[in-house]
């Protein structure tokens, strides 16, 4: 009975979004991510005010479906805040139930451990692996209902169990239909609800019975449910809060690549070469001016590597002539990076407009200034002006700033809120079009910086070239590729190739034999 009630609750629950962020839980359940005094974890992460409270222990509606929670940490206080908000009834068992009682919405039932399994079929274990042991003497009231575990081991626990903490719980309740749940949302987001954080639940059990009736749960408290099949992906997801950006590790290390090689090609050009060949002490230049030098080569390097792998894959598609086939491995992860790698781009970019405005602020730019303006007098030169000169840095400037609003709209629109509101029409065109405007006017913004210096024979230190003509070789390719993909015979003959079109010798479909149909190339 109390199964039907979750399932026509969850029905009625509004089918959430994709949300941003994902926790990891600081509750009981999991490794405290911050340190608190004692006086703050007896404080409720939420407020009784938002549950109609009346100080005092409530019994939980008789008509709402009953949920049991075991544990009296963070965690089980938010989630029984929010299952409690969502309609159900609430029965906490706790080894101190009289000290934690005050803890909990005043709808919550705080009771013994030994009470609190009765009357709920959903019960969850909000507590760490190594006191599951502690409710084996529950195990004959708890034969035949379902376990949720929402633990998360540490780094190190991970890797020195080979079972999962949800299959360890499962090993010793065989009676009971195990589900791991809820591990990677944290007790802030449930307070504050889905909205502030993600909305995923993965759910894994080798129960379906079991797997659905959470999954409703899951629904009714706002949250979206993804299957990950049987217990066995339990370890999967718990593995989940324990990942350090995986999807970064690549992008940083290439921006961090970039970022070594640059500086020290301008230490050497810049710093270097004026004290070996002219004497000159110019290390007070590597705090700011080396690396606001450094900064532009990355961005403007890592914003082409966004749209490098696309020119590649449409190489590759219009030499196979069939979009049926996979791209190499490292040019499949190559286009699943262009975001982060984007954001990268935004980043340094950014760092370079911070920089450059500190440049007049430091004293060996005030100390040019007066040395420039003796030496204008002693020449007695009233009046100092260089058309040229002048006229390149407004264009400069100009590009440069139309660079970088470009491409904060294309890091604004890479936010999931963001993104999700845009239908793929529009995603396109800031993702493709707008991004490639912005490489466009980065290398316009490079140009005009080169100007006619890489024709200079004195700008070849220690005959390197300058370093703005390394970053431009990746991006121009980028771009005539681009070019060239806009030829009638090219584009014409890729969009037919994106819509299905197969060249003669590439992979043919059989089709149901009819005596009337051959065999014909997709089309599909």
């Amino acid at each position: 009975m109390e199964r039907k009630q979750l399932g026509s609750l969850g029905s009625r629950a509004p089918s959430p979004g994709s949300g941003e962020l994902l926790d990891m839980k600081d509750s009981t359940s999991h490794p405290p991510s911050a340190t608190k005094t004692s006086g703050e974890m007896d404080k409720p992460l939420i407020s009784r005010r938002l549950v109609d409270s009346d100080g005092s222990l409530a019994e939980a509606p008789s008509e709402a479906p009953k949920v049991g929670i075991l544990g009296s940490g963070d965690f089980a206080r938010s989630l029984a805040t929010r299952l409690v908000g969502s309609g159900f009834g609430v029965v906490v068992g706790s080894r101190n139930p009289k000290r934690m009682a005050g803890l909990f919405p005043s709808a919550a039932q705080v009771t013994f451990q030994e009470e609190a399994v009765g009357s709920p079929e959903v019960i969850f274990v909000a507590m760490f692996r190594e006191h599951y042991s502690s409710l084996c003497s529950l195990s004959s009231q708890l034969a035949g209902k379902i376990l949720v575990d929402v633990s998360n081991p540490t780094e190190q626990e991970h890797l020195q169990h080979r079972e999962s903490n949800a299959e360890y719980l499962a090993s010793l309740f065989p009676t009971c239909s195990v589900v791991k749940a809820f591990n990677v949302i944290s007790a802030w987001t449930l307070q504050s609800g889905p909205r502030d954080g993600n909305r995923q639940v993965p759910i894994c059990s080798d129960q379906p019975e079991a797997k659905r009736t959470v999954s409703e749960m899951v629904h009714a408290m706002g949250f979206t449910p993804v299957d990950m099949g049987s217990l066995v992906s339990a370890r999967e997801v718990e593995a989940m809060p324990l990942r350090l950006l995986p999807g970064w590790k690549v992008p940083a290390l290439l921006t961090l690549g970039l970022l070594v090689f640059f500086y020290a090609y301008n230490f050497v050009r810049d710093v270097l070469h004026p004290y070996l060949q002219e004497g000159k002490n110019k290390f007070y230049k590597l705090p700011v001016s080396v690396v606001n030098t450094t900064l532009p080569c990355v961005a403007y390097v890592l914003l082409s590597l966004v749209y490098l792998p696309g020119v590649l894959a449409a190489a590759l598609q219009l030499r196979r002539g069939t979009k049926y086939r996979r791209f190499p491995d490292w040019l499949d992860h190559w286009l699943q990076h262009r975001k982060q790698i984007g954001l990268l781009s935004f980043f340094c970019a950014a760092l370079h407009a911070l920089y450059s405005f500190c440049l007049p602020l430091r004293r060996s730019h005030r100390y040019d200034l007066v040395n420039l303006a003796v030496k204008q007098v002693l020449a007695n030169k009233s009046h100092l002006w260089v058309e040229e000169e002048v006229w390149r840095m407004e264009i400069y400037v100009s590009l440069g700033v139309l660079a970088l609003g470009t491409l904060s709209l294309l890091a604004v629109t890479s936010l999931p809120s963001i993104a999700n509101s845009l239908n793929w029409r529009e995603f396109s065109f800031v993702q493709s079009t707008l991004g490639f405007v912005a490489l466009v006017l980065s290398t316009l913004h490079t140009l005009t910086y080169g100007w006619t210096r890489a024709f200079e024979e004195s700008r070849y230190k220690f005959y390197l070239p300058p370093t703005f003509t390394l970053t431009l070789l990746v991006p121009c390719v980028v771009i005539l590729a681009r070019g060239l993909f806009l030829l009638p015979c090219v584009s014409r003959r890729l969009s037919k190739i994106r819509r299905g079109w197969e060249k003669d010798g590439a992979i043919k479909f059989t089709l149901p034999m009819d005596h009337t149909l051959a065999q014909k190339t997709s089309h599909v």
